[in-house]
């Protein structure tokens, strides 16, 4: 689906770092304060966790590496990079990495942080048909419900045949989960999606064999019971949730 068809879905802020729905990206100056300042922002709405947001950036790609097996050497794609939080972890854990976020400010700061990544901050120069994974990091609640299924629509049309899309979100049915949100300031506004939405999306985006599990389970206080969290996979207690779908060969 071209570009231009998904509205306001793709105006120029960053995903990762959240900028809510009423930031107007022609006053500049607070669009650079969202940009420089995101990493404290979201270090506060996590604190209650014991974690810092790189702990959660490295759980994701534990996780990838995880689904996509030793030795997975197709292009990944980091849609909604922001500042690059994640893509400075999938560098080390793949070879071929892409990162896209239409804030050139994100990117310019993401390139800094993972210059071994591929940026783009035009969705219309992402390479169509073309990565083995691509991945949607806390990206869908900052976009409008009505526009998400156009968002994934595109996302999963730069996967390569056989490709997985794979998405990361909040879980609204974890009550940390909602009270991290809630005092987040970009989140401000934001519709969690209810597991049963992110399926659906996947499904809807013509995506097959889809699937979800539930991550996060335990703050750093009980990190000694972290190694039982892939046996709670199923247990829709986990303050993120991870699901993905195939694109047919």
């Amino acid at each position: 689906m071209a570009a231009k068809g998904l509205g306001s879905a793709l105006r120029p802020v960053c995903y990762e770092a959240g900028m809510s729905a009423s930031f107007d990206p022609q006053q500049q100056a607070e669009f650079d304060q969202y940009a420089g300042s995101y990493e404290s922002m979201h270090a506060s709405s996590v604190a209650a966790s014991g974690e810092s947001p790189e702990y959660f950036a490295i759980y994701k790609q534990k996780v990838l590496e995880r689904l996509l097996g030793a030795g997975f050497a197709q292009p990944v794609l980091d849609f909604g990079c922001g500042i690059g939080n994640l893509t400075t972890h999938l560098v080390k854990s793949f070879p071929v990495v892409h990162g896209f976020d239409p804030s050139a400010a994100c990117v310019k700061l993401a390139e800094k942080r993972s210059p071994g990544a591929r940026f783009f901050d035009d969705p219309n120069a992402l390479p169509k048909g073309h990565h083995g994974v691509a991945i949607l990091a806390n990206v869908l609640h900052h976009v409008k419900p009505a526009e998400r299924a156009a968002l994934v629509s595109l996302v999963a049309s730069t996967l390569a045949p056989g490709g997985r899309l794979v998405i990361f979100e909040h879980n609204p049915l974890n009550p940390v989960t909602r009270h991290a949100v809630a005092i987040c300031p970009f989140d401000e506004g934001v519709e969690l999606l209810q597991p049963r939405t992110t399926k659906r999306l996947l499904r809807d985006a013509g995506l097959a064999r889809v699937a979800l599990e539930y991550i996060v389970f335990f703050p750093h206080a009980l990190a000694f019971a972290r190694g039982m969290e892939p046996g709670l996979s199923w247990l829709p207690l986990g303050a993120q949730v991870c699901a993905w779908g195939f694109k047919d060969s």
